[in-house]
């Protein structure tokens, strides 16, 4: 005999008004998301019958409660590239000040590229290298290392991408994660981060500036909650992004690795100037290896070395005397 107790039970049909009030409810608790989000809402509740995404949008005009500058209902034809799994990139940046007290809020946004999880939404108060350090230690710490970051060409990531060392992207490169930077003049390189930052402004643009950074961190915190475990993603299928990512495998190190420079490579320690001495030269390399070792390495020609930091070509330099 079948056990009744252990049938799958169905949520009693709702009326359309109670379907209607349920859409206007989540409309009102989420002003800024449009009909498909609503829907997969309507589908967690247990709403039955579900109604259609033009059949909430319906709703929505009933009521003039659609963005006309947003077209709510009407899918955009983005079109989308991501890495094939979490922490093998993470995009950064920081988004516009906002007015915090007597100073400003500058929130730096960090964003799983597969997954689309948030992995900060901080409140800064400035955007200098020792800021951004410390809340990347904790964010390593608590999610591990990603292989690749791509960030801006503004301080504190770097001045151009031909020009890439700074002080920040040296640490993260000792840490054996590449660094990518966007091009000039092109925002849309950081794609992803500056549609979070769009979506973030859609929802505080509209409310009061907070008193303080702590209170602008509070907000921060319950927003970054709902975005990565209740709001819907399109581009992940109307998934959740915690359902995407996953902690990396790569712990954050206690000490920096050892450089990677073999036992006939000649290692000379870069000066505060940005200088460095080799061979009776004075040599000029990028202010952000300040304090780092680089290897010189012999070549074929006789009298031609080559300058490294890590695994990169600095330059080339010829130790010859013209006859």
């Amino acid at each position: 005999m079948q056990d009744r107790s252990r049938r799958p039970r169905h949520s009693p049909a709702q009326t359309a008004p109670a379907i209607e009030h349920a859409v206007l409810a989540l409309r009102t608790q989420h002003p800024t998301w449009g009909p498909r989000k609503l829907r997969v809402l309507l589908a967690r509740q247990g709403i039955q019958p579900l109604p259609a995404a033009s059949t909430i949008t319906a709703i929505l005009r009933r009521h003039d409660r659609l963005d006309p500058a947003r077209g709510a209902g009407q899918p955009r034809a983005w079109q989308r590239f991501e890495h094939p799994y979490p922490n093998a990139l993470w995009q950064m940046d920081f988004k516009g000040g906002w007015p915090c007290g007597p100073g400003r809020c500058h929130p730096l946004t960090i964003l799983d590229d597969h997954s689309r999880y948030a992995l900060g939404l901080i409140a800064c108060p400035n955007q200098r290298t020792a800021t951004v350090r410390g809340h990347l230690v904790t964010a390593f710490q608590r999610y591990g290392l990603p292989d690749r970051v791509l960030v801006d060409n503004g301080s504190p990531w770097g001045n151009h991408p031909a020009h890439p060392y700074t002080p920040l992207t040296v640490w993260l490169r000792r840490l054996g994660i590449a660094v990518s930077h966007s091009r000039p003049y092109h925002p849309q390189t950081l794609g992803k981060d500056e549609r979070f930052h769009g979506t973030l402004e859609r929802d505080f643009g509209r409310q009061p500036p907070r008193p303080d950074l702590a209170a602008w961190q509070a907000s921060f915190d319950a927003w970054r909650h709902e975005y990565n475990q209740v709001r819907p993603h399109e581009a992940l299928a109307l998934a959740v992004p915690a359902s995407r990512y996953r902690l990396s495998p790569r712990p954050y190190p206690a000490e920096l690795p050892a450089l990677p420079y073999g036992p006939d490579d000649e290692c000379r320690r870069v000066g505060l100037g940005g200088r460095v001495s080799f061979r009776g030269r004075r040599l000029r390399v990028p202010k952000g290896l300040r304090g780092e070792l680089v290897a010189f390495r012999p070549t074929p020609t006789d009298g031609c070395w080559t300058m490294h930091f890590m695994t990169d070509h600095l330059t080339t330099i010829g130790l010859r005397k013209p006859v």
